[in-house]
């Protein structure tokens, strides 16, 4: 009985590369598989704000923009009493801190 088992688990063996290399062959004898897709791309336009002096920005476009404390980093000159610089995308603005008016607009280089 165990001479009736080795003999068949080594034929399995040694036929199954055989098996494996028919099966193999018959997939190349298939004609190619063709899959058609339909690529829809949709662009976004993005609306940037441009800016204009005595635009006045709401409180959400206030709180929505950084406000630049280090002035001088930038190369910018002391705001006013009562105004201070804002960055904006890449402006800086003059803006009034109580009314959010626009006094002035400077484009950044970075």
């Amino acid at each position: 009985m165990k001479k009736i088992f080795a003999a068949l688990l080594s034929a399995s063996f040694l036929l199954s590369p055989i098996v494996a290399s028919e099966a193999s062959a018959a997939d190349h004898r298939r004609p190619p598989v063709v899959v058609e897709k339909k690529v829809v791309v949709q662009k976004k336009v993005v609306v940037r704000p441009h800016w204009s002096r005595g635009y006045r920005m709401s409180a959400a476009e206030r709180h929505r923009y950084a406000e630049v404390r280090d002035y001088r980093r930038y190369r910018l000159a002391p705001p006013p009493r009562g105004y201070h610089w804002v960055k904006a995308d890449n402006d800086y603005l003059l803006v009034g801190i109580a009314t959010g008016v626009i006094s002035s607009i400077i484009a950044a280089n970075r």
